[in-house]
């Protein structure tokens, strides 16, 4: 006797295109990111005071010249986590050689976290398979910065 076969429903497939999308544009007078400062001046001018942590992504052609800036995730007043899929989502989209990533304390204390350090790890890591050399993680704060690479972190 022949067992009746279930009809299984047909599944439907999402047809998609992934586009990054340009929300507008900021000068940068030196046209090449030359040092962390550099990268600094960039990131601080993008997000301001904020009160809350913003984690953002700088990417830069093979000649390190800014091509897009992205905040990729906005934490709490002391804590943002972030994912290396999110960070490295844009920089793949916009064809970036490298990228610093950066985040602001709120507390106006750089001293990077033991989190701090966990993210820079991954994010180099997840660079390394992709092709995008992560250069430097800069925690900034509202009159200083620290280079996690110049600290001897990365």
């Amino acid at each position: 006797m022949e067992e009746k076969q279930k009809k299984v429903p047909a599944k439907r497939i999402q047809l998609v295109d992934v586009v990054l999308e340009r929300k507008g544009s900021q000068m940068f007078e030196g046209r090449r990111v030359r040092s962390p400062e550099d990268a600094a001046n960039i990131i601080r001018d993008f997000i301001g005071d904020s009160d809350r942590e913003k984690f953002v992504v700088l990417g830069l052609s093979t000649k390190n010249e800014p091509q897009l800036l992205q905040v990729v995730h906005t934490g709490s007043i002391n804590a943002s986590i972030v994912h290396p899929r999110e960070v490295m989502k844009s920089l793949i989209l916009a064809n970036c050689a490298c990228c610093v990533v950066a985040h602001n304390h709120p507390s106006n204390d750089v001293t990077p976290s033991p989190e701090d350090i966990d993210v820079t790890e991954r994010l180099v890591e997840a660079g390394k398979l992709l092709g995008i050399d992560v250069m430097d993680h800069l925690i900034l704060a509202s009159d200083k910065f620290l280079s996690l690479k110049e600290k001897g972190y990365m």
